[in-house]
C-alpha cells in the first residue's frame, strides 16, 4: 500500500490508499493502548476521506469506541449544524454512524457566548478530561492529533502572524479578523502534548508547504509543531516534495 516506508513519512500512490492505511494506524493504536484513548480531529478534505474510512465496518467494528474520546484541534465559529462546521462534518461522515458513546464526543462550544469564552470553556473541558491544569510530558493530553497544513502554511486555525503563535500557557484561544469567521483553535502547547502527531496532505497545491515545513521553515505555523512523541507526515504522491524518499 505504501510507496515509502520510514520512521516519521509515509507516502501513498492515492488520497485513498493514504485515508485507509491511517485508518488502519489508528484503529491499531487505539486497540494497542488498552484504555482510555484520546484523538483530536482536524477540518478539510483529506481527514472528511478518512473518517469515511472508520465508518466503514471494517474498522468499525474494531475500534473500541467506548473509551476512545474525540476533540477538535480548531473550529469555525458557527453553529454546529452550519456547513463549515468542523464538527457537523465529522458528526455527518462517521460519529452518527458507529457507537460512541455521546459522552466521548468533545465538540467546541460555539453558540450563546462570544468565542473568547467559547476558547475558555474549551480549555475547560480539556483540563477536565486530563484531570490536571498542567500538563506533563511524561502524561500526553492526546494519543493521536491528526493535523493538516494550509496554503498558507497555517495548521489548526495558527495562522502566520498571529498572536496565538506566541501563546505557551492556553490551551486553546480565539483567533479573530484572520477569516470571514472567527475560528477557535488548540493552541501548541496543546497540539505539541501528543503521543502522535500525523499531518495529512493531499494534492499537488499542497506540495511546497509540505517540503517547507519537513525542511524545519520556522515562517510557517505548521513547521512549529513540535510533539512530545513521533510527528508523522502522510502524504500522496502529489503532496510529497520532489525527491523524498
Amino acid at each position: 500500500m505504501t510507496l515509502v516506508d520510514t520512521a516519521q513519512n509515509r507516502i501513498f500512490e492515492t488520497s485513498e490508499l493514504l485515508s485507509r492505511y491511517v485508518a488502519e494506524w489508528l484503529c491499531t493504536l487505539a486497540i494497542a493502548s488498552g484504555g482510555v484513548f484520546s484523538v483530536c480531529l482536524s477540518g478539510g478534505s483529506t481527514p472528511r476521506r478518512l473518517y469515511g474510512q472508520l465508518a466503514d465496518p471494517i474498522f468499525a467494528s474494531r475500534l473500541p469506541w467506548n473509551r476512545v474520546h474525540w476533540f477538535w484541534g480548531d473550529e469555525r465559529f458557527v453553529p454546529h449544524d452550519h456547513p463549515d462546521s468542523n464538527y457537523r462534518m465529522a458528526l455527518e461522515t462517521f460519529l452518527s454512524h458507529v457507537p460512541v458513546p455521546p459522552a466521548n464526543i468533545h465538540a467546541i462550544p460555539t453558540e450563546g457566548m462570544t468565542p473568547e469564552q467559547s476558547a475558555a470553556a474549551y480549555e475547560t473541558t480539556l483540563k477536565q478530561f486530563y484531570g490536571s491544569g498542567t500538563m506533563t510530558a511524561e502524561r500526553p493530553l492526546f494519543d493521536v492529533t491528526l493535523l493538516g497544513i494550509g496554503d498558507d502554511g497555517h495548521t489548526a486555525s495558527l495562522f502566520p502572524g498571529q498572536l496565538a503563535l506566541q501563546e505557551t500557557h492556553k490551551w486553546a484561544m480565539a483567533v479573530i479578523g484572520v477569516k470571514a469567521e472567527p475560528r477557535i483553535t488548540l493552541t501548541y502547547p496543546a497540539l505539541d502534548s501528543s503521543r502522535d502527531v500525523a499531518f495529512l496532505a493531499t494534492g499537488g497545491g499542497k506540495r511546497d508547504m509540505v517540503a517547507r515545513a519537513r525542511s524545519g521553515d520556522r515562517t510557517l505555523p505548521a513547521a512549529k509543531v513540535r510533539p512530545i512523541g513521533r510527528l508523522h507526515w502522510f502524504t500522496d504522491r502529489a503532496a510529497a516534495p520532489t525527491g523524498a524518499m
